[in-house]
């Protein structure tokens, strides 16, 4: 499958335009909100896990250097946990475009607290897409993480912040918290240097 996904996601369109749509967020999506929104909730998803195996050409890398970013992977049992938000369907446009780079819609059943379900929708990265880098050893994955730059930055940062996101809404992520701390640990940082080392 290609990289480029805009074309694919805009034939799955079957939202009806009056009707808001929830759209779950797990990666840069929960702190870089760049387009309107009716309300926004933590919210978690079941059977899916949070792997740093999706290639970055555009926004956290280059083609010729990808970075990596985040996509979720089938997992018996786990639970990934993330922001919602409700959106109109006309803001499809918008995210179809950011998520190009893999991500196609998936359709997705939504837990806020409280055990109140939603249906919903969430861009994931499988692994016949053009972009995909696959699983790699933890240490080996930091190090590409710190020596990759994009249109939208170092990748480091994009590892912090979404770190950081996921403490302040209680989530806990071993996988994204590990390379977080063998970033850390490989550049000669601690948790204080935290807030110096984004951009």
């Amino acid at each position: 499958m290609t990289a480029n996904t805009i074309e694919l996601n805009r034939q799955m369109n079957s939202y009806h335009p009056d009707q808001p749509v929830w759209v779950f967020g797990y990666g840069s999506l929960i702190y870089k909100v760049d387009f309107p929104f009716i309300e926004r909730r933590a919210a978690s998803i079941e059977g899916y896990a949070r792997r740093f195996w999706q290639g970055s050409h555009d926004h956290r890398g280059t083609p010729e250097a990808p970075g990596r970013v985040v996509t979720l992977v089938e997992e018996p049992g786990a639970r990934c946990g993330g922001m919602a938000y409700l959106i109109a369907a006309e803001v499809f446009e918008h995210l179809d475009y950011r998520e190009k780079n893999g991500y196609l819609r998936v359709g997705v059943e939504l837990e806020f607290a409280g055990e109140d379900r939603q249906s919903g929708v969430v861009y994931i990265a499988r692994e016949d897409n053009g972009a995909f880098l696959g699983a790699a050893p933890e240490p080996e994955i930091a190090r590409h993480i710190a020596r990759s730059r994009g249109p939208s930055g170092c990748n480091r940062d994009y590892l912090m912040h979404l770190a950081a996101s996921l403490r302040r809404l209680g989530y806990e992520d071993e996988h994204v918290f590990r390379l977080e701390r063998y970033l850390l640990d490989d550049q000669g940082l601690d948790d204080k240097s935290l807030d110096a080392l984004i951009d």
